[in-house]
Parts: C-alpha cells; structure tokens; sequence
C-alpha cells in the first residue's frame, strides 16, 4: 500500500479556498465520513479532528455527527485557517483511488473466481469504531477486523449483521462500584448507513414467517471500504411493538428473543441477499447465531433447482464455512422443541421434512428427544468446512463434539483451525507506523501478512523505540486520568477525589493492563489471590508497579459484577491508591488507547478456556510485552523471547488448585521477571533487555497474527474449495 506523502508548504500556500466551492468540499468530507476507511487512515480521521478537537472527543470520533453541526461555510472556513484543503482533496482522492483501483490487490490476484460469486459473511456483531456501536466485545472486534483486511485484500465479500439501536450498555459503577447499565438510543443520522435497495432502487424489507406470524426487518447498507456491510432492522411497520425491539439491543432479552434475533439474521439474511441479487460462492457463518441461514439456502436450491432436501443440503453444505469460537458450554446457544417449531416450522414445512429430522440436525443425537437444539451442533452439521480459532482451541473443539462423529477418532474430527488475528492499520498507533515505515520500507503495509516484511525491526535504534512507546504511553495515562476525573465527576465525589483522579499513574511505573469481558473464566481476580505480595510490589519505591482495569460483564452475570465491584473498590485501599485504577466503559477507545501505551498486557484465564484472544495481539504492534496463560493463541505464540509466561501450560483437576496455583505463578513470574527486567537499566536509563523482547516480539508475531494472514487462510483453505475453486483437506468431510 502506498505511502500518501503530505502536501508541502509550498502547495499549502499556493491553495485558495475560495477557488473550492464550500459545498463541495462539504460534499467531500461527507463522502469520506460515510465509508469506514477513514477510520484506519489515522491522517484521515485527523481532518475531522482538525475542525474541532473538542466536539470530537465529546461525539466519540464520529465525523456524521460532527459535520451535521457544521454549515459548509464553517467547515471551508476552518479547512481555510487549518491549510487542510490539499489535505481533504488527497484524501478524497485516495478513497477513490482504493475503492476503483482493484486490479493489483491479492484478492485479484489470488481469489478470483470469488469475483463472481463473492463470500457471505455472517456475525451477530461488528466492531468497526467505537462511532458505531453494534458490538460488545472481542466476536465483534475479530468480524470487524475480518471484513476490513478483506476490504485491503480485494476479496470480494458482503457482510451480513443485524442493526441494534440501542447497541450494548453503556457501563458506569456507582458509589460502591457496582456495574450499572445504561441503553442509549443511536441516531440513524448519525451513522454511516443508508437504505439497501434492490435493483429496482427500492429499499430492501424481508419477511421470514413464523407459526405466529411474520417477522419484518428492513436492510441498511454500511460501507467498509471496498466490503458492504448489510445490517437488518426490525424496527419498521407491520410488526409488533414487541418485535419492533428485537433488534434494539445486543445480547439483551431471553431465550425467545434470541431465537427471533438469529432468525432474522440467518432466514433473514439469505433473503436480503436474493433481494440484492447476490449469489454467494461461499457462506461463512462466523459463530453459531447465524447457522439457521443454510436451511433458507437449502430451501432456495430445492425451489430454484428441483434437488430433494438431502441433495440440496449436501450441496450447501460444500459451499458453508463454519466457525465456533467458543469452549465455554455455556456460549452455545441451545432451544427446546417448542420455541423451534415456533420460529422454524414454517421452513421445515418448505423444507419438506418432519420435525423430529428438523430437531435432529440440532442435536448431537438425533433420536434423543430430551436433547434440546443447539446452534453449533447445526453450524458442524451443515457445514463442510469448520474451524476453531486457535491450534489449542482446535484441540478442545475436536474433543468437544467428538461425539457427532462417532467413527472417527478425537484427532480426526474434522474441526480444522485457523488462528485469528488483527486488522494491522485499525491498531497501530501512528507514531508506530512512521517508525515502521522507516525501517521496514514505505511499501511495508502491502505485505504486512509476510514475516521477512517485519524483520526490518531489528534494525531499530533501541532509543526510538524506546522514546516511540513511552510517548504512547503518557498519552495513554494522560487519557486514563481523564476518564477517572469525569467518573468522579459523575458520582459527585469531593474535589479531593477528583485532584487524585488527576494525579493517578506514574509515567515512570512499569505499567500492566487488562481489559476484556469480565466473565469469571478469564479470572480478573486472579491476582487478588496474593493481594498483600502484589501490594509489595506495587509500593516498592525504586521499582513501582501499577495496573490499569476495564471491562464490561454480562448485564445477567453476577459474578462478573463482583470481580469488577472488587478491583475498582481497590481505589479505596491506601495502597492501591493511584496505582490500581478501573476504567468505566470499555469500547474500541479505550482498547486503543490502552493496548497502544502499557508495557505489559496480561491474560490469565482458566486454560483452555481462551478461544484465542486478540487483544494482546494489539499490544504487540505497539511494542507492549504479553504476560499470560499458555492458553488460546499466546500457546502458539510465546517462544521464550517474546514476552512472558505464566505457568508452564497445564491444569489441575481441581479447578481451585489451579486458581490458586496459577496466582502463585502470575505472582512469580511479576517479581523475578518482568519487574527486574523493565528496570534494568543503562547509564542513558535504558532497558537493553526489555527492548530486545519488543523487537523480538514484533518481528516473530506481528506477521503471524495479522488479519490479513488470517483471511489468507480462509480464502486458500475455505472460501476458494466452497466456491468450486482450489480444493484443500482442512475441516473437509
């Protein structure tokens, strides 16, 4: 990908605004503001910034909402006094240039019967920027992060996703520091989305019939670079109140409602799909919400081509790809009989086929009427292709649903894996990638997928690196303070709370983050089981340790509540004060800001109940270290170099031992490792060491856990075999 270089001084001073229309450069930053690619460009998103930094802090970096506070005369004002017209012209010019120019891209070069029977992507969720909220956690980040390095490959591919309006909660801890959830309407103005429409350009409505009527939704188009993302709604007229909410909240309401929310995104889907005129080569159901949308297509082949239900589905099947990410029972959503039938006896009836087959293609035994239906057993069922996402989560999946193929042994389950990875350009900090660009090539993001790419990074003066992170990190406590005054603020603490919010965190302290989802497997209490030996190490006075929190749980999950209760009350301990602070309302923000600045990034689950786990992969590209279980993707990742291990990767039977025995280890590996190693310093205060696991680390991971590399993978051992092109053994059967 090419470097855009900034005009110069000469050019800047030779533009005369007054020779731009105000409407049209309106008109330009409105075109650049309703397509996501601004929002991995970060000299693009600084245009908006530009027009005024205070409104977009405060608006959430959403360049919609800050335009429609704008006249045009305003905006080419202010483009006139900041010298940005150049800017914003080059930048309008390359969104054009990178939406058209698609010849030279890998996908072109390497995918290209999928041109003509592009991949449909299927997620209950998707984290794309923190301005539009449909997501909660890490599924809607890696779907995020998919459709966005398919966009920078050229991999034709349509995204299909729901539309929540009220999104996940908004999350603030009250006085005693218990969760407190908040739901919040989003302005449709305000979003980059503009009605779908058919090719008789009127917009998109599909109706999927249940036994107590039909479900409406209307379809949204959301544009990701060069990938359309549809987002169905069904909030229209025609439904019910009840069913007008469906889709208002996501992971809200109970089992009946989420049933309905994977109906439409499954049935729905497939039919806004044919109404666009689109016929996939490969269905990619990305977890197992989606998994009811092979039986619309199966139903579609049966009507289109005459086949019986079972040739039908044996030929969907070859063209579905299926992903489980999780290895938690409880993340499998299951549904009795009733609630089946209900919402799906109206397609079995299409289908042709009695209840108990329709039940038994749920099941892991067919014939087991006490058995409810679950949605991964019939994602594995339909699918020709499935994966995990990480080697060891491939390994628990095989041995999980080892009984849906009796006649194999464990190691040949056809579940394959593909280890996730991250959009590169979405979580590089800027100062980062001018590093980058220094010493791995101006050309270096387009082939940030190849390893020999990174190993320019050894090459790097050991003083920038280390001055690039401590710059990232101030601005990353400089932001933490911010967010601890205005909770403050919030909960009408004194002045004196408030002055301390302000002083939290030491520049100086090695500085350890954790955020994620706060469910009680990924164990964010873990170090409170050697509370007082943490507080020695946090109060040493040459060799100060502190920690940063955040993290949302689950509205339903008591649990989750009282690890977060009990971490951010810390603050009221003498000697956590300042040094253990807890961030409110974890988003892609404050992800940013924390995985671009800590030193150290620490994962401790309960092995081997960590899917994969993405953040730390975040933290790499900055040059933070990971400190972590052997567990999800850092088991394939860690090589002794590269960051650290807690614990040498095996479990307990007992799980209180292992709690236990892992918290010792987290404890040890803090003090006789990590601590001595960031303070080991030179006569010019730098740590040789610690720099060389940085730039081990960058140079053996950044590549690998990519998601360009990941999407690699699935177009070469998935999409290409189910669309008919290049045939590959992995998850086949």
């Amino acid at each position: 990908m090419s470097q855009v270089q900034e005009p110069s001084l000469a050019a800047l001073a030779r533009e005369n605004w007054t020779e731009v229309t105000p409407q049209a450069l309106y008109g330009k930053l409105q075109t650049i503001a309703r397509n996501l690619w601004w929002s991995w460009k970060p000299e693009v998103g600084q245009l908006f910034r530009d027009l005024d930094p205070v409104r977009w802090r405060q608006l959430d970096h959403n360049p919609i909402a800050l335009l429609a506070e704008m006249t045009a005369e305003q905006v080419a004002e202010r483009a006139s006094e900041m010298a940005m017209i150049t800017r914003i012209n080059q930048a309008h010019r390359r969104l054009h240039d990178y939406l058209t120019k698609t010849d030279h891209t890998w996908g072109a070069r390497e995918a290209g019967v999928l041109g003509s029977k592009p991949v449909a992507y299927f997620s209950a969720e998707f984290g794309m920027h923190e301005s539009v909220p449909i997501y909660s956690g890490g599924l809607g980040i890696l779907s995020g992060d998919h459709i966005k390095s398919a966009s920078g490959l050229g991999i034709p591919l349509i995204a299909m996703g729901l539309f929540y309006d009220q999104g996940y909660f908004k999350q603030h801890l009250d006085s005693e520091g218990y969760q407190q959830e908040e739901y919040v309407n989003t302005k449709v103005a305000t979003q980059p989305m503009e009605p779908a429409v058919g090719k008789d350009g009127k917009p998109i409505m599909v109706s999927i019939e249940t036994r107590n009527g039909a479900l409406n939704a209307k379809v949204w188009l959301v544009r990701v670079g060069r990938v359309k993302l549809y987002l169905l709604d069904c909030d229209v007229e025609g439904n019910s109140p009840q069913d007008r909410e469906l889709t208002s909240r996501l992971y809200g309401g109970d089992t009946r409602t989420r049933i309905r929310q994977e109906l439409v995104l499954g049935i729905g889907g497939v039919k806004a799909l044919r109404a666009l005129g689109i016929t996939p080569g490969a269905y990619h159901l990305n977890e197992g919400h989606s998994a009811f949308a092979p039986l619309e297509v199966i139903h579609e082949r049966m009507q289109d081509d005459g086949l019986s239900f079972d040739d039908a589905l044996r030929e969907v099947a070859q063209q579905t790809v299926f992903t489980t990410h999780t290895p938690v029972p409880a993340g499998h959503d299951r549904f009795d009989a009733g609630l089946i039938e209900e919402h799906l006896g109206p397609t079995r009836d299409k289908l042709g086929i009695s209840h108990d087959q329709l039940m038994g293609l749920g099941r892991v035994e067919p014939q087991n009427g006490e058995e409810t239906f679950t949605m991964t057993v019939i994602g594995l069922k339909l699918s020709r292709r499935a994966n995990a996402v990480s080697s060891l989560h491939g390994v628990v999946s095989r041995r999980m649903w080892a009984n849906l193929w009796p006649w194999r042994v464990e190691e040949e389950v056809p579940i394959g894996h593909i280890t996730n990875g991250v959009h590169v350009p979405t979580w590089l900090a800027l100062p980062m990638r001018q590093m980058y660009d220094r010493y791995l090539g101006v050309d270096w993001q387009s082939k940030m997928y190849d390893p020999e790419t990174w190993q320019g990074i050894y090459q790097v003066d050991p003083g920038e690196l280390w001055e690039t992170h401590h710059a990232l990190k101030s601005r990353c406590l400089d932001f933490v303070r911010r967010r601890l005054s205005r909770q403050c603020r919030r909960r009408s603490e004194d002045e004196a709370h408030v002055d301390a919010a302000r002083l939290a965190l030491d520049p100086a302290a090695l500085t350890i983050g954790f955020a994620r989802r706060f469910a009680t497997y990924k164990r964010a209490d873990l170090f409170l089981k050697r509370l007082d030996d943490i507080a020695e190490l946090i109060n040493d006075t040459n060799r100060p340790v502190q920690f940063i929190f955040a993290g949302k749980a689950h509205p339903a999950d008591e649990p989750g509540k009282g690890f977060i209760k009990k971490i951010a009350n810390l603050r009221n301990d003498p000697r956590f004060a300042g040094r253990v602070v807890f961030v409110e309302d974890y988003d892609m923000n404050v992800a940013r800001h924390m995985i671009q600045g800590v030193d150290v990034w620490l994962n401790n689950p309960r092995r081997p109940l960590e899917a994969s786990g993405t953040s730390g992969m975040k933290v790499v590209l900055n040059g933070g270290l990971n400190c972590s279980i052997l567990d999800g993707w850092w088991g394939e990742a860690y090589n002794g170099k590269n960051g650290f291990s807690i614990g040498n990767g095996t479990q307990h039977v007992d799980t209180a031992i292992t709690d236990q025995r892992d918290a010792d280890h987290l404890y040890e590996v803090l003090r006789d490792e990590v601590v001595p190693l960031f303070y080991d310093r030179d006569a010019d205060g730098l740590p040789h060491q610690w720099i060389e696991r940085m730039v081990n680390s960058i140079a053996t991971l950044a590549a690998r856990f990519s998601a360009h590399r990941m999407v690699q993978d699935y177009v070469k051992l998935c999409y290409l075999p189910a669309a008919g092109g290049l045939s590959s053994e992995m998850g086949m059967r």
